[in-house]
């Protein structure tokens, strides 16, 4: 089960309508387009055309499983006495003093750049649960961080 926003249950079911409406349409064209070229054994723009329509079709299954198995998150209901999902987190690290801020999202939406971090990635399975002031104590691939939580919101 995949715990996500509205906003993020919306975005996928955009990307799968335009996936199944505009693109799938697109790449079929392509396909009729080399087939009518010729020969198919050396047609490299019939074998490209082909693989792109396994990728999306692929990436279409992907979204659907994922949708099916969406569990929207009623932001209402949502609490902010310890980290949970959907939260906003302001981090600083203990050794160095950077601030940073997170909001720990579901995988399907994670965005680095927009400072939204996936459930699964280890810091936020460390920082799950934990309270306004506490230091969690997370392994990362360059080894440990501790991180004490300044402030948590929605």
């Amino acid at each position: 089960m995949a715990y996500m926003s509205e906003e993020g249950y919306k975005k996928l079911m955009a990307e799968l309508k335009e996936l199944e409406t505009v693109e799938r349409p697109k790449i079929s064209a392509a396909i009729a387009e080399a087939r009518d070229k010729g020969d198919l054994s050396e047609n490299a723009e019939y074998d490209a055309a082909k693989e792109a329509q396994g990728m999306l079709e692929m990436r279409i299954n992907k979204l659907k499983t994922v949708i099916a198995d969406a569990k929207i998150i009623d932001e209402s209901k949502l609490k902010t006495d310890s980290v949970q999902i959907l939260n906003k987190v302001e981090l600083k690290n203990v050794k160095n003093g950077m601030k940073m801020i997170y909001t720990i999202v579901s995988e399907s939406e994670a965005n680095l750049k927009e400072g939204k971090i996936s459930v699964n990635t280890p810091i936020a399975q460390g920082l799950l649960g934990k309270k306004v002031g506490e230091v969690a104590e997370i392994t990362v691939p360059q080894g440990k961080i501790a991180l004490e939580i300044v402030n948590i919101s929605i």
